[in-house]
């Protein structure tokens, strides 16, 4: 039990503290998984236009000639208190693996695990609410789901979406030469933790609570408008993570500028003061194996780069003048930066200045 028997109203209860693991944090570890799945042998179809080698957010399957469906799924564990958050956050993160690949949402079944017996059903039927409250505001119909007894509530979405086979956006497309464009801070793995162990107040989550329930579809819109060559969200193995497998798919190298990453506030304040989620430190751990930084990049900025992120913004590659071009677009209404460039050096290596 992981938390008192008394905590059970949506009142009086605080989410975040019934699991162990929060959010995107609760992921299994990218060397783990690649572990697993490298022993399973997955049937292939020629309809398959992107599958498990690239390591992207979704799956394509070609329909026609002009239409292919994109297929997602994605459950957490709650990474805020409030119940009504908790399900915008999960399914904002969800349909963003949608957006990353260039595709358009247009259905989603509930997927949760829930403390039925322990836990008010009131705060399951609010979780529920919060990801209906995101799928009308995306234009989707979820169409049912599924839900089973679990000690920890955990709650998500299987997506599916529609998009043309010639118009896919993979993380396999960067080009040497290209600029990286950021649609969202990193760091919010850091600020749910603190708040977790009561390091700040509910107010300080705010800001991070605004840009996970912030759909990715104003930058996936940008990106095709703008001729995008690759993108991927950032997500759970945080930003180096994910540049990363945009640059093993590519065959290039990634070069990232330390000082153009927007942070959320008192990210390496709070860092400092240990505020980490163990996810954050598996990953920075494993980044450490194809990093190499700057000597200037000091210890707190090398994990907020590494923090594990739940529905986090675009990572975009793109020729600099259309990378300006997302950018001028979006910045007016989104927190984004142009944070660094792709280069020959390196098959999958991050370098960070």
């Amino acid at each position: 039990m992981l938390y008192p028997a008394d905590m059970q109203s949506p009142d009086t209860v605080r989410l975040s503290l019934c699991t162990k693991f929060g959010g995107c944090a609760s992921k299994v570890g990218a060397p783990d998984l690649a572990r697993v799945l490298a022993g399973v042998r997955f049937p292939t179809d020629p309809k398959l236009l992107v599958g498990l080698a690239t390591s992207d957010d979704a799956g394509v399957y070609q329909l026609t000639r002009d239409l292919a469906i994109v297929q997602t799924v994605d459950f957490f564990t709650p990474i805020v208190d409030d119940p009504f958050d908790f399900g915008r956050i999960a399914a904002t993160n969800a349909l963003s693996d949608v957006y990353a690949m260039g595709g358009t949402p247009i259905t989603a079944l509930n997927i949760a695990a829930f403390p039925i017996d322990t836990l008010d059903p009131e705060i399951l039927r609010r979780i529920l609410e919060g990801g209906v409250a995101v799928a009308v505001a995306a234009g989707v119909v979820i169409l049912g789901g599924h839900t089973v007894k679990d000690e920890e509530p955990k709650y998500g979405m299987a997506v599916t979406g529609t998009i043309h086979p010639g118009k896919i956006v993979t993380n396999a497309g960067a080009r040497p030469g290209d600029h990286l464009l950021l649609t969202k801070p990193v760091g919010a793995g850091i600020l749910t933790t603190a708040r977790r162990r009561d390091g700040i107040p509910e107010s300080d989550l705010a800001p991070a609570i605004a840009e996970m329930t912030r759909l990715n579809a104003a930058a996936r819109d940008a990106m095709l408008a703008h001729n995008a060559h690759a993108a991927t969200d950032v997500t759970g193995f945080g930003l180096l993570g994910h540049a990363a497998e945009m640059a093993r798919a590519s065959h290039v190298g990634i070069e990232i500028d330390s000082i153009s990453v927007p942070l959320f506030p008192r990210v390496l304040e709070l860092i400092d003061l240990d505020f980490v989620p163990s996810g954050t430190e598996g990953n920075l751990t494993y980044h450490s194996e194809f990093t190499s930084y700057a000597d200037h990049v000091v210890g707190a900025l090398r994990v907020a780069l590494s923090d594990a992120m739940t529905s986090g913004g675009l990572l975009i590659a793109a020729e600099p003048h259309d990378i300006r071009k997302m950018y001028m677009e979006l910045e007016k209404t989104h927190t984004c930066a142009v944070i660094g460039r792709v280069t020959e050096d390196g098959d999958g290596t991050i370098s960070v200045l």
